[in-house]
């Protein structure tokens, strides 16, 4: 939402207020301090061990106050996080209008992935205004019968963000510096994989099989680092740590914040992963892409060729990694620098369509208010 918001503040009219629920915690507060964006409300509404539902009536309680003392012409979403789910939830039973950023996103199975595919689904039930990431994402609203005049074609935000971290990095040889030190055990001449993995479809069975695949991976590549900022979930660290940790070049480390994770992505050879973001970000780096699940809402990617679908069985993530490791002209197809997902503006377009509504220009002539939610 960090384009988004920035665009937003160039609006004398619009008045916006940021408000986070503490989700991915770590991840948030360093992306908050890096782009320079202050929330007006921090709820802390995340718990151990907490379940989704007692998460979600959390979500739609704290957010619920927000709205009271607020009053919002608009509440802003993005995704299909159980924030935006109870972000949604809460501007609905106000009847406040919502706008959600990176809708139309579907699998068709309400279970994969598991619980994103029903939230984002419920969000769009509930919207006023669609702003899809691609045509795909667009069709799909279609398909819903959603109102036509409702829904624009934007790109989404998730893009501009990565392209502004990206453009830091290369202007500030410090910085540059301080990632390189901060990842010297790579080595320089390997070529390296980045691995990410959390998803809860997959816990059990499938993720011992992930891990299977790495550790395969890593024993026919000995000169290929494999570099997995390991998630903190239980269900991730005990299976992952069991199985790999023994090996020398399978690197786990800490969850990764946001500058050093866009450094390893810019730095890697290919991703193996089953993260929705990544889908996005890793094509507009020419990255090359596994995704290690059996469906995805980010079709797209794998109809421009710069992502697969490999799910979790060990030999099939062997199998399509080592074609990229061994073919140099299948890499060569999977890494042209093409991003299906937008160019690095749909913040500002998000903002101008939001500014430019028949149904807000009366507010306008005073002062509308936002409320963004992540």
């Amino acid at each position: 939402m960090v384009p988004v918001i920035q665009a937003l503040a160039s609006f004398p009219n619009i008045e916006s207020r940021v408000c986070v629920t503490g989700q991915h915690r770590e991840m948030l507060d360093q992306v908050l301090d890096f782009f320079e964006v202050k929330p007006d409300f921090d709820l802390q509404l995340m718990q151990q061990g907490q379940s989704l539902a007692s998460l979600t009536a959390r979500l739609i309680e704290g957010i619920d106050k927000v709205l009271e003392q607020e009053r919002p012409d608009v509440v802003l979403v993005h995704g299909d996080t159980a924030t935006t789910l109870g972000a949604s939830l809460a501007a609905f039973y106000r009847k406040v209008p919502i706008g959600h950023v990176e809708a139309g996103l579907r699998t068709g199975d309400l279970y994969s992935p598991w619980p994103e595919e029903m939230n984002r689904r419920v969000t769009d039930t509930l919207t006023s205004w669609y702003f899809a990431p691609t045509e795909e994402s667009c069709r799909n609203l279609y398909a819903e019968k959603i109102d036509p005049s409702r829904i624009f074609i934007t790109g989404n935000s998730v893009v501009d963000t990565l392209l502004l971290a990206v453009d830091k990095l290369e202007k500030n040889a410090g910085l540059r510096g301080e990632m390189e030190q901060s990842f010297s055990f790579i080595r320089p001449d390997a070529r390296m994989i980045l691995v990410t993995g959390h998803r809860r479809e997959n816990f059990g069975d499938k993720f011992a099989s992930f891990c299977n695949g790495l550790l395969k991976l890593a024993q026919r590549y000995p000169d290929v680092d494999i570099v997995y900022p390991v998630h903190l979930n239980p269900n991730v660290r005990k299976p992952v740590f069991e199985l790999l940790s023994r090996v020398s070049n399978i690197h786990l480390i800490e969850p990764q914040e946001y500058l050093p994770f866009v450094y390893l992505m810019n730095r890697c050879h290919l991703i193996i992963t089953d993260s929705g973001g990544i889908q996005e970000e890793a094509p507009a780096l020419g990255k090359p892409v596994l995704v290690t699940r059996d469906t995805t809402e980010r079709p797209e990617a794998l109809a421009a060729g710069v992502a697969r679908l490999v799910g979790t069985e060990a030999e099939n993530i062997v199998r399509c990694a080592s074609e990229l490791l061994d073919d140099a002209m299948v890499y060569a197809n999977m890494s042209q620098a093409h991003s299906p997902y937008g160019d690095g503006s749909a913040g500002r377009r998000i903002a101008s369509i939001l500014a430019s509504l028949p149904q807000l220009r009366h507010e306008m002539a005073t002062e509308a208010s936002l409320v963004a939610a992540g």
